[in-house]
């Protein structure tokens, strides 16, 4: 089969790099499978640039002109949402147009526009739409947050500043349900708090999206034991990562780690003691990592595979204080490299984590003050296991959780699987 898989980059963003991940996994067992984008950033000839650049800033610069507008001039929500109003028609695409299957990953931002999808769907192709977030089933947001407008109809969207535009989100909702009506789309959520979430939407109407999730590239198909750079346990700090594209953003719940390394000194002053913090990653505003109260190493952009994975098996935990995620990479990641993830109990987290089995699930409160003394006893309970005895055991556990759910292999049959269907 030829299978075209859509994203607007092939590495920037982290639909961009498990949708490569896919297609490499879908070219191992036979398929071809290319990615077809608007940035090309890798060296991959698997990889087909959509257009030339110039012409894929138009849509572009239209959509943002157009978004920018409807918040009357205001940029704090200029890049949350989207309303897919301009986009290429990648019918001209001489791969789009031969594949026999067209799968949609991350295409906003001025790529596909609702109106190019839908030539797609009139051209016969067979359409898979991989969710990474909310936005197939919102009116133009990326993550609703607390609201849940979409359950119903997305008036007065509260991310539009503009009163003369208020009802630009109930218009998108409305053109979406046009399309999905007749375009025979079937969608795919990579988590199944995303999938419930989809359910609530008058979009998809009690209609389940298949559960597939993302895939992640394990070098070895056998789990071998990690060999720690620290000598002796007794004598050995125990790391913990914290890792994201940008830490500060709002979405990442960096005040809520930083509040939790004050209630670790406070609470668990012996603990504290032995645990040192390593963030990574860019901060716009470097004044967000102060107040931190444990020793901090920042190590600032990791680029390339091998160098996130010295990072990760230089630690022995991972944690995630995101206020919501999809399915959060970092997490398997940690899981695979040997480091015990915590992780509040909402979103895509428990997809990856068995509670106090393969890591530590705090539960969520809207309180900052509760949701991080929640955190700081996983890192507690994390911290214990990562001195016992039996550490070695709850990696190789960690390990085989994570593969058995999320090996490249895996993910490209469950979508094969979807196909033949």
């Amino acid at each position: 089969m030829k299978i075209a898989i859509i994203n607007k980059s092939d590495s920037t963003g982290g639909a961009a790099v498990v949708s490569f991940r896919l297609m490499e996994a879908l070219r191992r067992a036979g398929e071809d499978a290319r990615m077809v984008v608007v940035e090309k950033l890798t060296d991959s000839p698997f990889v087909i640039e959509a257009t030339k650049p110039r012409i894929s800033k138009i849509p572009f610069l239209l959509e943002r002109l157009k978004i920018f507008i409807a918040n009357g001039f205001n940029r704090s929500t200029l890049f949350k949402i989207d309303t897919a109003s301009d986009g290429l028609d990648l019918r001209v695409n001489n791969f789009v147009n031969e594949a026999d299957v067209i799968m949609l990953n991350w295409v906003n931002q001025g790529m596909l526009s609702l109106r190019g999808i839908r030539k797609l769907a009139k051209a016969g192709k067979r359409i898979i739409w991989t969710m990474h977030d909310m936005w197939c089933f919102t009116g133009i947001c990326h993550h609703s947050g607390e609201c849940r407008k979409y359950e119903a109809v997305c008036d007065s969207c509260p991310l539009l500043k503009d009163a003369l535009y208020k009802g630009l989100a109930e218009r998108i909702q409305s053109r979406k349900a046009k399309l999905y009506s007749n375009s025979g789309i079937t969608f795919v959520a990579v988590s199944n708090w995303l999938a419930d979430r989809g359910m609530r939407s008058t979009l998809f109407a009690g209609v389940r999206p298949t559960v597939i999730p993302n895939a992640f590239p394990f070098e070895n198909k056998e789990y071998k034991s990690r060999i720690d750079s620290n000598s002796e346990p007794e004598n050995r700090e125990f790391r913990i990562l914290f890792g994201a594209a940008r830490l500060d953003d709002t979405v990442k719940g960096l005040p809520i780690l930083v509040r939790a390394t004050q209630i670790l000194k406070e609470r668990y002053p012996e603990q504290s003691a032995r645990i040192r913090l390593i963030t990574f990653g860019e901060a716009k505003d470097p004044a967000s990592l102060e107040g931190i109260a444990i020793p901090h190493t920042h190590l600032g952009r990791i680029s390339g595979r091998e160098a996130l994975r010295r990072v990760y098996e230089d630690a022995e935990c991972v944690v995630s204080t995101s206020l919501y995620e999809t399915l959060p990479g970092t997490l398997v990641e940690g899981q695979a490299y040997g480091c015990i993830p915590v992780a509040f109990s909402r979103g895509g987290q428990p997809d990856i984590i068995d509670h106090l089995s393969s890591g530590y699930l705090a539960e969520w409160n809207d309180s900052l003050e509760k949701a991080a003394g929640n955190i700081a006893e996983g890192i507690v309970w994390a911290s214990g296991n990562a001195f016992s005895s039996s550490f070695g055991e709850i990696r190789k556990k960690m390990w085989e959780s994570a593969y058995s759910r999320f090996n490249e292999d895996r993910i490209a049959q469950a979508y094969l699987d979807l196909i033949n269907e």
